[in-house]
């Protein structure tokens, strides 16, 4: 019985080209997170860890935040965090004029943050001088 050749090649690179496929990680393309999130977001900004409140006298609030940023240098840092509603309105900004590489994870405060009466708790969100906002959130009670 007469033996037919085949060629092997075509068939290997098509199953090659499957298997590749198959295993690709697909779309690598970042985004900046919503507000509210808590996913890692693999150094492109700072991440929000922890936040405290006070109200003071005149009804207005003090946050300290804390945040890490482990790339933190002079060409590149955490340049600010922010407090926000749960509705995304912005309440109060912390600019940072330095980078924190030094100190990490760091604490900042911010005092007179005009904050409604009806909000019961808030989003504090990191600010990256090249990527923009984003990064872990941290939702804050306020101890109204």
């Amino acid at each position: 019985m007469a033996r037919r050749n085949r060629p092997l090649l075509p068939t290997f690179l098509t199953a090659l080209i499957l298997l590749v496929t198959a295993c690709s990680s697909g779309d690598t393309e970042q985004s900046a997170p919503d507000a509210g999130t808590s996913v890692s977001s693999e150094e492109l900004f700072p991440d929000v860890l922890g936040a405290t409140s006070t109200q003071s006298g005149d009804g207005t609030w003090s946050i300290s935040a804390t945040l890490s940023s482990p790339y933190d240098s002079p060409a590149r840092y955490a340049d600010a965090w922010r407090v926000m509603g749960l509705d995304g309105v912005e309440y109060g900004i912390r600019v940072l004029t330095h980078d924190h590489a030094s100190e990490q994870p760091f604490t900042r405060s911010q005092a007179g943050i005009e904050i409604p009466s009806d909000v019961a708790k808030v989003i504090i969100q990191g600010r990256d001088q090249i990527s923009g906002w984003g990064g872990a959130t941290f939702e804050l009670d306020l101890d109204n």
